[in-house]
């Protein structure tokens, strides 16, 4: 079986994806969807095709040249120059190029289909890898007697959740859905969601999109002490269109009697973030101590030396940091945002919060703090969980059953033409 996929290649979403396949002697390429050629260390048993992507500060000669458009040479750059006062130049040339480079990868992806016939094409992600693979759609039909393999898309993060509700993205997603044959999805929010837009082909299962874990060796990073006796809370620290860090930073405050003893770790804070929380510590007196960019093993430390875990986002898909807290112990505080709808279970397992309410989360918080049995219950239940459904083990034979049923159902339509 020969499949292409089109993803962001240095990821480690995708990593862990392609490696539940990676052993079973198929013909795995890749095609970077945005990454400048830079793939994930552990990524193996694949043929990788570059995209030529590249960033402003490196555009290519041939884009200050100028492009060939029907055999004649036009020079882009001279005509920006030429044309546009000097404060709108740098502007229109980074547009241009954008424009240019990303028409680019359409047509080197479109070739790569021709030259390979893969089997299957999945693409990992909607706003870069799946519009650009519409995009080869689109130009592959066009031509005479033009044929697209069967097409897999998978949702990541809020793909659809959020841009879904956006006028500029809708209409592309909605064609994405009509136009492929299968969809992957890490919770049943987003798989209701792409029915309502439009979804025509067959639903996966609903499994973790990021290739799952191995769970008895992450429980190496888990302090044996339970949860109720940790005094450590781990934030995530991110405030932007997605996340509300700041919020969950207001709820803690809202909770300092409580916080004595406790040291707060803060992940990935912003400088938004990092500056309220140096603020807070001095104005209040809280151990807020933000943590600088560190390997995933030190934050799989920490959250196995929580016993909560914050992560307070307006919009995600099944929150990671959430699901490897619910592995180590920690209990997640997640705002609803995030679809751990499947994963989590209010009130016994986790509670959610509303994102934009510091109220709602200070009152999850003050419960974490306060209820020992709960939190030692749920970190007992989370493990069964996570052991029965976001192990490696688990999802390597439904990944592959799923990849094996689809190459059935294209062979078996292709006999009936």
């Amino acid at each position: 079986m020969r499949i292409l996929f089109v993803a962001m290649g240095r990821s480690p979403h995708t990593a862990g994806w392609l490696n539940l396949i990676a052993d079973q002697g198929w013909d795995l390429h890749l095609f970077s969807s945005m990454d400048n050629g830079v793939l994930h260390p552990t990524l193996r048993n694949l043929t990788f095709h570059h995209s030529f992507y590249v960033s402003p500060p490196d555009d290519p000669p041939w884009l200050a040249r100028g492009v060939v458009q029907r055999g004649v040479r036009v020079p882009v750059l001279p005509l920006i120059n030429r044309w546009l006062p000097p404060r709108r130049q740098a502007a229109a040339w980074r547009k241009t190029a954008q424009v240019l480079r990303k028409g680019y990868r359409i047509n080197q992806l479109t070739r790569l289909i021709q030259r390979l016939q893969p089997d299957l094409i999945h693409a990992l992600e909607f706003q870069h890898a799946g519009y650009m693979t519409l995009a080869a759609r689109e130009r592959l039909l066009q031509q005479p007697g033009g044929h697209f393999p069967p097409w897999i898309i998978t949702n990541w993060g809020h793909d659809i959740y959020l841009y879904g509700r956006l006028a500029e993205h809708r209409p592309r997603i909605q064609q994405i859905l009509a136009a492929c044959a299968y969809y992957d999805v890490e919770c049943t929010r987003d798989l209701d969601l792409g029915r309502e837009l439009g979804l025509r082909g067959q639903s996966w299962a609903v499994t973790l999109n990021n290739g799952g874990y191995d769970v008895q060796a992450l429980q190496g990073f888990r302090s044996p002490a339970p949860p109720s006796q940790r005094r450590l809370i781990v934030l995530k620290g991110v405030q932007n269109v997605y996340g509300r860090a700041l919020f969950a930073l207001r709820a803690l405050v809202m909770c300092r009697d409580l916080l004595q003893g406790y040291r707060v770790a803060i992940l990935s804070a912003d400088e938004p973030v990092a500056t309220a929380a140096e603020v807070l510590a001095s104005t209040h007196g809280l151990a807020l101590e933000v943590i600088p960019p560190s390997p995933q093993e030190d934050i799989w430390r920490l959250l196995g030396q929580a016993r909560v875990y914050i992560g307070n986002n307006l919009t995600d898909g099944a929150s990671l940091s959430s699901l490897e807290a619910m592995l180590l112990g920690a209990f997640p505080v997640q705002s609803r945002g995030a679809c751990t709808e499947d994963w989590l279970t209010d009130g016994q397992t986790g509670l959610r919060t509303e994102p934009e309410d510091p109220h709602s989360i200070a009152a999850a918080l003050r419960r974490a703090l306060t209820d020992d049995a709960l939190v030692d219950q749920a970190a007992a239940l989370n493990l069964a969980h996570g052991q029965a459904h976001f192990d490696r083990a688990h999802l390597r034979p439904i990944v592959v059953a799923q990849y094996q049923q689809a190459l059935e159902n294209s062979q078996q339509a292709t006999r009936t033409v």
